[in-house]
């Protein structure tokens, strides 16, 4: 009976060993840029060599290469703590950087951490082209810049010994077993390893942990449901963020104007950019091809700068007519030619074909209508969010939240969007009482504002964090 149950939790043990190495985080470059770009671009430059908000990330080998690994690990979760303890790394730091509080992320691992790390070293050694995935614990990258690896194959080899021991030893004490009772003159009444692989003890521990890694799989994949961090999906028109909000410095909502006064910050209508493109005939970048799409969409001659009467009611031959035109006259004024030539007749072919092939689809047989944009950023039907209050009354910047949206000429899903960057950030946000009729009925902390007794409120203190302000 020794035997058995000796057996039988050597068994037990190999197993949780194994879910525990195959289920373990590993420390990767490729993770550590998804969370520098998510928790540490808004604040640090992505040269790492250049001061903005905070240091310059290149230095931190010699800024806390003095001191233990989990110093550092403090400093990033939570930089004000470890300034009240008087560690004089993080006192310094603050002498330089103050009144600027860092940011806290307390949801970090070590793993994160020495992923970002691992990141940084990487950019400053390797350049933005290296993807070295593989680091060691004190993370140094271990691989060749260029070269990609995996350590996988140091799980499955571990996996490969513990199991390899588990027989041997199981083999072992069957030996023990069959000695002691031959010594004993009784028969040996021990399990075979089959047997006890099949015993109703063992099938119930494989049901169990089948259980629970399939309820940890369905939670992990449940909680991304309709969030795809770096999503960045072709639109029907190559509309480009990069120079309207950047090149151009076009205010966010000028074009999402629902931002301000409603849930929504909403898609703008075709109508948003013929404000300006009734004027503005030529894209500096693709030329016809993409602002033609907005005519086609709206019915909108740029011909004779008028709307098209009953543009409805047109088939697609007359629409085609009205278009290729001005497609063809713009190419005959912008090559200096008479009439048009083959590349023109192909350019014309093309931009027309491009134009049928974004505005049409299964569902909408017509060029007339809305253009049909892709969605991006999308939330669990469960979930209340309103741009308004954080916009309008929060008064924070689009940026915050999608990123460096003037940098992008293809817009992608910038944050994660999950419940816990959504309480992070209400954690550590302040609200902005000064100035904002919407709080004055906080009177409580606007008189401890002004008596010193508090110095800043979040979010979480005035019921960020409760339940029901984002889930019906």
């Amino acid at each position: 009976m020794l035997c058995n149950a000796l057996r039988t939790n050597i068994l037990y043990t190999f197993l949780f060993l194994s879910f525990a190495l195959t289920t373990s985080a590993q420390v990767s470059v490729d993770a550590g840029k998804t969370i520098f770009s998510n928790v540490c671009a808004s604040c640090h430059a992505r040269d790492m060599k250049t001061a903005a908000t905070g240091p310059a990330l290149s230095g931190y080998a010699d800024a806390w290469g003095d001191y233990p690994r989990e110093d550092l690990y403090s400093w990033i979760r939570n930089s004000q703590a470890l300034i009240s303890t008087g560690h004089p790394r993080a006192v310094e730091l603050w002498a330089l950087y103050k009144p600027t509080v860092m940011t806290n992320n307390l949801g970090l691992t070590d793993d994160d951490i020495e992923s970002v790390l691992a990141y940084v070293d990487c950019k400053i050694i390797g350049g933005p082209e290296c993807t070295v995935a593989v680091v060691n614990g004190g993370g140094d990258v271990v691989g060749a810049a260029g070269a990609k690896k995996s350590n996988s194959w140091m799980y499955w080899l571990i996996f490969a010994l513990l199991g390899g021991l588990a027989l041997f030893l199981s083999r072992v004490i069957n030996n023990m077993g069959r000695i002691a009772a031959a010594k004993e003159g009784v028969p040996y009444t021990g399990k075979t390893l089959a047997q006890t692989l099949t015993s109703k003890s063992m099938i119930t521990f494989g049901i169990f942990a089948l259980v629970i890694l399939g309820g940890y799989t369905t939670v992990t994949r449940a909680m991304n449901l309709g969030r795809q961090q770096a999503y960045a999906p072709e639109q029907p028109i190559n509309f480009s963020h990069e120079t309207h909000a950047g090149l151009h410095k076009i205010e966010c909502q000028y074009c999402h104007d629902g931002a301000r006064r409603s849930k929504h910050a909403v898609i703008p209508a075709t109508n948003t950019c013929m404000n300006c493109h009734a004027a503005i005939k030529i894209g500096s970048e693709h030329g016809t091809a993409e602002l033609t799409k907005i005519y086609a969409s709206a019915g909108y001659d740029p011909s004779t700068n008028k709307y098209i009467e009953n543009y409805d009611d047109l088939s697609e031959d007359e629409i085609k007519a009205i278009f290729t035109k001005w497609i063809g006259d713009s190419y005959i004024l912008e090559n200096g030619i008479a009439e048009l030539d083959k590349e023109g007749e192909r350019v014309v072919a093309d931009q027309w074909k491009g134009l049928v092939s974004s505005l049409t689809n299964e569902q909408k047989k017509k060029i007339q209508g809305p253009i049909e944009w892709t969605r991006i950023h999308n939330l669990p039907d469960h979930v209340y969010f309103s741009h308004a209050q954080h916009v309008t009354v929060g008064k924070l910047e689009c940026q915050q939240c999608h990123g460096p949206v003037e940098e992008m000429d293809l817009v992608e899903q910038h944050a994660p969007l999950s419940m816990g960057w959504c309480i992070n950030c209400h954690r550590e946000t302040e609200v902005q009482f000064k100035d904002n009729e919407y709080y004055d009925s906080y009177m409580k902390y606007h008189e401890e504002l002004a008596s010193g007794e508090r110095d800043k409120v979040t979010v979480e203190d005035i019921g960020g964090l409760e339940c029901q302000k984002c889930h019906y």
